[in-house]
């Protein structure tokens, strides 16, 4: 049986690779393409688990205004978890309230699902959520619909200033929510399939691989192998998600960046498709939330594992490990990018924020998020420098 599923895929593999030969890998859309910016640059925000609540609605999406006026970002990429509400009603209003900041800025968003977002089937499945995001004229998603698992795995190419090829390609994977046995899912095996022809259509296409990064709300498994196992836990180092008695921190013979905060939470099963990024070699970095402070990124195999942190306003608390991450690419060489993490707190004490502030209510936001992630900044970096004091070494640079 194993022997024959091998064969009818790579039937199709060839049959569609055939396909691709007479068919462009990029067909003209009704939307306007996404191109490098006259400076030459791409900039991608990466805004995850914002998890809008009626508690926390108002100050996110102020916060996620003000940073978009700041950092005017050429794509927006939601990562998942983006509502969490009790009401079929709450979770419509709270999805328009989202799109609606980057639609009012004509800011581009590619959207994927996370593992809270359709929980409740009664209420909207990822189709469903997909539809509203898709009301907005910003939108830039993709309902793949019956053809692959999930709700959103697709490709958008990047072409460069007046270019007519794309220059490079951002993917994005729907990686699922839960498995039948309640474990963490993972991308699956026909969406692995799909990326690997697709990426050969791309290559076909443009007569060379196309840098890209990838984006999708799950970590991927192979982030344990990219880790240093210890026997016995030690600070800022964390528990195996399925595997007990095992805890993992930075390897120091890897190339890591940022801070690791808690377990990597990856799927339980795996399904290859870090192994066939690794294979085709056009993606340079896999982009990830889910795990709500985790900022960091580690380089595997040449590809780089990285989480960005939760985007979400949560009361000022945590404003020190919330925020947002930006990947900017620079149309002279696509084969590197450049990422940093931006957390609130150092967000709101940047230059020219405060006078983004439009009314009385961001600006005292501003000011508790100022007063309280003070504090919050110093305990952390006590706790770092207490631990890098002893010789092992727990952040890098963003």
């Amino acid at each position: 049986m194993k022997n024959l599923t091998k064969a009818f895929c790579l039937f199709l593999t060839v049959v569609l690779l055939a396909l691709s030969v007479s068919a462009p890998a990029y067909a003209v859309d009704i939307k306007k393409p996404l191109r490098f910016g006259t400076d030459g640059k791409f900039r991608i925000m990466h805004v995850t688990d914002t998890h809008l609540s009626n508690d926390n609605a108002e100050n996110t999406l102020r916060l996620l205004g003000m940073a978009c006026d700041k950092e005017q970002p050429d794509l927006v990429v939601i990562g998942g978890d983006n509502v969490s509400e009790d009401t079929k009603e709450e979770i419509k209003d709270l999805s328009q309230k989202l799109m609606s900041v980057f639609n009012d800025r004509n800011i581009p968003v590619a959207a994927t699902f996370g593992n809270h977002d359709s929980e409740n089937p009664d209420y909207y499945t990822r189709e469903e959520l997909m539809a509203i995001y898709n009301t907005f004229p910003c939108s830039y998603s993709v309902d793949d619909g019956a053809l692959l698992t999930g709700c959103g795995t697709y490709l958008l190419p990047v072409y460069g200033t007046r270019g007519i090829v794309p220059a490079f390609n951002v993917w994005v994977f729907d990686s699922g929510d839960y498995d039948d046995e309640g474990h963490y899912a993972n991308v699956a095996e026909d969406q692995v399939l799909w990326y690997k022809m697709k990426s050969v259509e791309s290559e076909l296409f443009c007569g060379k691989k196309v840098p890209s990064v990838a984006f999708q709300h799950i970590i991927v498994p192979e982030i344990y192998e990219a880790l240093e196992k210890v026997s016995v836990r030690v600070p800022y180092s964390y528990k195996h998600m399925y595997n007990t008695d095992e805890y993992y921190r930075f390897n120091p013979a890897m190339t890591n960046y940022g801070c690791l905060h808690e377990t990597p939470c990856c799927g339980y099963y795996n399904h290859g498709q870090f192994d066939a990024l690794v294979e085709r070699g056009d993606v340079l970095g896999i982009f990830t939330g889910h795990d709500h402070t985790n900022a960091f990124g580690v380089k595997y195999k040449g590809i780089d594992i990285v989480n960005s942190l939760s985007s979400r306003y949560n009361g000022d608390a945590f404003s020190t490990q919330y925020g947002y991450r930006i990947v900017e690419i620079d149309e002279k060489d696509p084969s590197t990018y450049q990422t940093r993490v931006v957390h609130w707190f150092d967000f709101v004490n940047a230059d020219g924020v405060s006078e983004l502030a439009k009314d009385s209510a961001a600006k005292k936001m501003l000011n508790e998020i100022r007063f309280k992630g003070a504090f919050q900044k110093l305990g952390m970096n006590l706790g770092v420098f207490f631990v890098q004091l002893f010789g092992r070494h727990v952040k890098y640079a963003d």
